[in-house]
């Protein structure tokens, strides 16, 4: 059944909902120009300030690096509850509707101070004596049984709490809790005391108080309560809140415990469990990950495609932003401190099978890579990664993009040779991009003209092709590199591989497999209906519209994944890069073996089925620019 009231008021207008705030923010100008009353420009900074409030607690609780021994519930936030929680700061813009009628219906004289001690303290009292008990009462009755199916499941219906959780609740609900938040400040100015600072002060720790319930993150330690007893009835911890959201049945309370007591809802495990959280997160390392993906930043814009940065940004694949520009002077400063301070950390997880898969991130951005005089200090960082996932039990980790690079440090062949006493196994996966990218290739072929050539990658696909019977036109300047890998040819098969230098000898070739960026000039030389199959970051601008360009080799993960809520780099939401896919298989299959320098031709198939097998599936598509 419906709920009575199951839709906000601006619900249809989807994201354009941002223009409510641009009628705030133009009021607020228009009567700071007209020298009237401040109180639309407080309020459209109250908003601000309350869209960063919780943004900054969303942040904190996502910086896995930071808050991983800190987790209450030890589960990913999913793809479905971000785009549930999506319009989680509808309840700010009504009250901030709500707030902007108050005041033209009772406007205040200049006289309102800036800050009023009494004001706060008759603030506190009326919090205490009316809205926790008012709160209390409605929280109680939204879990009876017509009010929580009608209306207050919504809220239930996240299964990790979030900050954003706070928001993600019926308009009714919200109408009410606007009842509980004003009141105090209503009730101090109605008896004269009054005060912008008590505004601020006053719903800006509202808004903390209730992100730290719903933050799942224990930060609140043990101890204080030990030392001062009476403080746990009245202050209430993450792990209080979470057992509401886990039982439903106990713990109602907005922030005061003393209410559950007075009730007698309070959860009898209330203290106990925040004790084993608060003693739990001091313990060095929590749960061990099986497989590990070791990633880098790619660019400056890229870098704020991260779950501990703006959720919902990283909840879809990454393009570029125009309104992100503004941020790149941030993004340098943070390289620069990254580069002299920080350590290969934790990004995100999720799970398959049950068994918990990590992405660390090499605090590096792409073009360092470059830079000679960073090789040693990038290989360090690799390294030190590496021997920590031994450390830790991990069964695999598996090296994305730069960090298998073959000048780098051989395609992780140097680790494995300075450590033979590894258990964890280090792997490029670049056995199952070879697989993906052949795999797309039409049976019937019988040509390719094939950039990158005498890559890693681009060696296998060609000694690959020509023991298929495809002739391989391989652009290369060095008749040496390509003369090495012709001699790993079968002899009867050597004819088919084929040196060439420009891309004017690919020009009645319809199939080009790109493993080095090529300009709009060079797809130029391509004829008409070319395909272009690449395995080149970034991927090459689509710029022939009589053309079809591949994805970057990548594979859907199987369908009992969980908790995945970010996508990685310019994949869909479920899918990886192959390279990640080719390092869980390895986890999944149980090989014992490092998979790093040249990739073995002959399991390219091998490790294809395996990935099938497994429930990887392919997901390449031939689009038009």
């Amino acid at each position: 059944m419906a709920s009575a009231a199951p839709a906000w008021p601006w619900e249809i207008l989807g994201n354009y909902k941002l223009a409510i705030y641009g009628v705030l923010m133009a009021k607020a100008v228009y009567s700071w120009c007209q020298q009237e009353d401040t109180w639309g420009l407080h309020i459209f900074i109250m908003c601000m300030l309350r869209l960063f409030m919780h943004q900054c607690w969303c942040s904190y609780t996502n910086m896995l690096y930071l808050t991983r021994n800190r987790l209450i519930v030890n589960k990913g936030v999913d793809f479905k509850q971000i785009d549930q929680e999506w319009h989680w700061d509808n309840f700010i813009l009504v009250q901030g509707l709500v707030a902007s009628v108050v005041f033209h219906i009772f406007p205040s004289s200049e006289s309102v101070p800036l800050w009023n001690s009494y004001g706060s303290f008759a603030a506190i009292l009326v919090h205490a004596a009316v809205s926790e008990p008012l709160f209390y009462t409605m929280h109680r009755c939204f879990h009876g049984d017509y009010f929580f199916t009608h209306y207050h499941s919504l809220h239930h219906s996240s299964p990790v709490p979030q900050p954003y959780t706070a928001g993600h609740a019926s308009f009714i609900e919200h109408l009410m809790l606007t009842v509980v938040i004003g009141t105090p400040v209503f009730g101090s100015f109605l008896i004269g005391f009054g005060s912008i600072g008590l505004v601020y002060c006053y719903i800006l720790t509202f808004d903390f108080l209730r992100c730290l319930g719903l933050s799942n993150v224990e930060i609140i330690p043990h101890q204080i309560f030990e030392a001062i007893p009476f403080l746990k009835y009245i202050l209430y911890t993450p792990s209080y809140h979470s057992l509401h959201h886990e039982e439903k049945d106990t713990n109602y309370c907005l922030f005061m415990p003393l209410f559950d007591v007075l009730g007698n809802t309070l959860n009898k495990k209330s203290w106990d469990v925040h004790k084993q959280n608060s003693l739990s997160s001091g313990k060095k390392n929590g749960r061990a990950p099986d497989f590990v993906f070791l990633v880098h930043v790619v660019d400056m814009s890229s870098a704020w495609h991260a779950p501990f940065l703006i959720r919902s940004i990283a909840s879809h694949p990454y393009k570029t932003r125009l309104c992100m520009l503004p941020l790149w002077p941030i993004s340098f400063i943070l390289m620069l401190i990254m580069w002299a301070k920080s350590k290969v950390f934790l990004s995100s997880f999720y799970y398959l099978r049950g068994h918990l898969h990590q992405t660390w991130v090499v605090p590096r951005f792409g073009f360092q890579y470059f830079l000679p005089f960073a090789a040693q200090g990038i290989n360090n960082q690799i390294e030190e990664a590496i021997l920590r996932a031994d450390r830790l039990g991990v069964k695999v980790i598996s090296l994305a993009a730069l960090n298998k690079n073959e000048a780098l440090n051989e395609g992780g062949m140097l680790f494995v040779n300075k450590h033979p006493n590894l258990r964890v196994r280090v792997v490029h996966g670049n056995t199952l991009t070879a697989a993906v990218i052949l795999n797309e290739i039409p049976s019937d072929v019988k040509e390719v003209f094939l950039t990158g050539s005498t890559s890693k990658l681009g060696r296998a696909i060609a000694l690959y092709l020509c023991a298929k019977g495809v002739r391989v036109l391989m652009l290369t300047s060095s008749a040496d590199r390509f003369g090495k890998i012709r001699k790993e040819a079968p002899i009867d098969r050597q004819k088919l591989l084929v040196q060439v230098t420009k891309y004017q000898a690919a020009q009645n070739c319809k199939t080009w497999i790109v493993g080095k960026w090529i300009t709009t000039r060079e797809q130029s030389f391509a004829p008409a209906g070319t395909h272009f199959h690449q395995f080149v970051v970034p991927p090459v601008i689509r710029f022939r519209n009589d053309c079809t360009y591949g994805d970057l080799a990548a594979m859907q993960l199987p369908e009992d994944v969980w908790g995945l809520g970010c996508c990685e780099y310019t994949m869909e939401r479920g899918v990886v890069h192959a390279c990640h896919a080719g390092g869980a298989v390895h986890w999944l299959e149980g090989w014992s073996h490092h998979e790093v320098g040249p990739i073995d031709v002959d399991r390219i198939d091998l490790v294809w089925e395996a990935a099938l097998k497994q429930g990887f599936r392919p997901v390449s598509r031939a689009t038009k620019p």
